[in-house]
């Protein structure tokens, strides 16, 4: 990586990780938010996808953004407003307010990854590196934002968890603006990604035009794809700590005058073996066809969901290995997918082909948040992650066909 690479990957592992911190701590105040109000999983189920379907459906104006304005700023602009929403959520005393809080950092969040990734596609020369390492940052995120919250959640009540919170955004925010680079130099130094960055906010009619290039294509399916690898990855998470915290090996332990639930170190934990799964599928696309390695993971989700459960009652072990798993896979899929779409859309359209895929994958996958609060709440674990096997499935022969069908832009036959 040159320093332009370093620079500009530095800064989106900054925004990466920031955005991360808050997402997946979300699910540990669930937990709490069940107990203290008395709801049930369907319902703050509902409340929390309707939180992370705006981080979806903001994904593309957020991407026409991308393509007509600096990425930089509008990443800042997200990290700012991500803060500003765990500030109001650290002053709720029901569930008005927490709707509320929740819905303005989903807003807030969803500028990340359609400008984030926009500046990886565009300015990074060695973008499969530069994937990897903007995933593992992401996964710093993932890991010590539950792990944070979770150790402060013995000492201090919620809320004032939630506004300690508020403190990796500010120092982020401080460490990003010093970092300088060129936005579009990936692009000049790649010869089959012809085109330049659009000088303007397209209008409506340029939007559907653009649009209708980008569904003629390959797109469409990494599009559906996009969909089920939402649906699989709220569908996991978001009710994960309450699901582990069901199995008896996870009942809570007293030390002293302070209940400790293992479950939520145990959620953390297998978050940080999806640093190791974002370092692995972004090395990994730079070596073999990225849509070879999409379908690779997609089957090995659809294994990992399968054997869950049965794993859980295998004993603890069994558990602790499923789980490691699937933590490592499901974020190893995500830069396998950013490759995908990089490779499937032309340079001047790829903010509105990132606020497309972000839709899918935040907006359409947040109804996996809901589906499965409704599913734990009628049902069980199992049949919660026997439909995870199944949307897994889907994707895999949907990768497949992409990979057998479509040919990258630019490029004129199959790798």
């Amino acid at each position: 990586m040159n320093a332009n690479d370093r620079a500009l990957t530095g800064f989106t592992m900054l925004g990466h990780a920031t955005f991360h911190t808050y997402e997946l701590v979300i699910p540990l105040f669930v937990v709490v938010w069940l107990d203290e109000f008395g709801l049930t999983p369907a319902v703050i189920g509902v409340v929390v996808g309707a939180s992370y379907a705006l981080t979806g459906v903001g994904a593309l104006p957020a991407g026409l953004l991308a393509d007509a304005y600096s990425a930089k700023r509008l990443v800042l602009i997200c990290i700012a407003g991500m803060a500003a929403g765990f500030a109001l959520l650290a002053t709720a005393r029901g569930l008005a307010m927490i709707t509320i809080g929740l819905l303005v950092w989903g807003a807030a969040s969803s500028v990340y990854h359609p400008a984030g990734l926009t500046l990886i596609s565009r300015g990074a020369e060695a973008r499969g590196t530069a994937f990897a390492y903007h995933g593992i940052a992401g996964n710093v995120g993932v890991a010590m934002g539950p792990l944070l919250g979770a150790v402060l959640l013995v000492f201090l009540d919620w809320r004032a968890v939630v506004l300690a919170l508020v403190a990796p955004a500010a120092v982020a925010l401080i460490l990003a603006t010093r970092l300088q680079f060129n936005e579009t130099a990936g692009t000049a130094a790649r010869e089959t990604d012809g085109g330049e960055k659009t000088e303007g906010l397209r209008d409506l009619r340029s939007v559907v035009a653009d649009s209708k290039v980008l569904f003629a294509g390959g797109f469409a399916l990494v599009f559906l794809v996009g969909n089920l690898y939402g649906l699989y990855y709220r569908g996991a998470f978001t009710f994960l700590p309450e699901v582990l915290a069901g199995f008896a090996v996870f009942d809570p332990i007293t030390l002293g005058s302070q209940a400790i639930e293992p479950s939520r170190y145990v959620y953390s934990g297998l978050l940080v073996f999806g640093a190791a799964g974002q370092y692995v599928g972004g090395k990994l696309v730079d070596r073999v066809p990225a849509e070879r390695a999409l379908v690779g993971s997609f089957v090995a989700l659809a294994f990992v969901a399968a054997v869950f459960i049965p794993a859980a009652a295998a004993g603890l072990v069994p558990l602790l290995v499923a789980a490691a798993l699937l933590g490592f896979l499901v974020f190893m899929e995500a830069p396998i997918n950013q490759e995908v779409v990089s490779r499937h859309v032309p340079p001047e359209a790829r903010g509105l082909s990132f606020g497309y895929t972000y839709l899918a994958v935040f907006g359409v996958g947040a109804a996996g948040a809901a589906g499965a609060g409704l599913v734990l709440t009628r049902s069980s674990a199992t049949a919660l992650f026997g439909a995870l096997t199944a949307v897994a499935a889907v994707a895999a022969v949907l990768g497949l066909v992409l990979h057998r069908r479509f040919v990258p832009w630019g490029t004129t036959k199959p790798d």
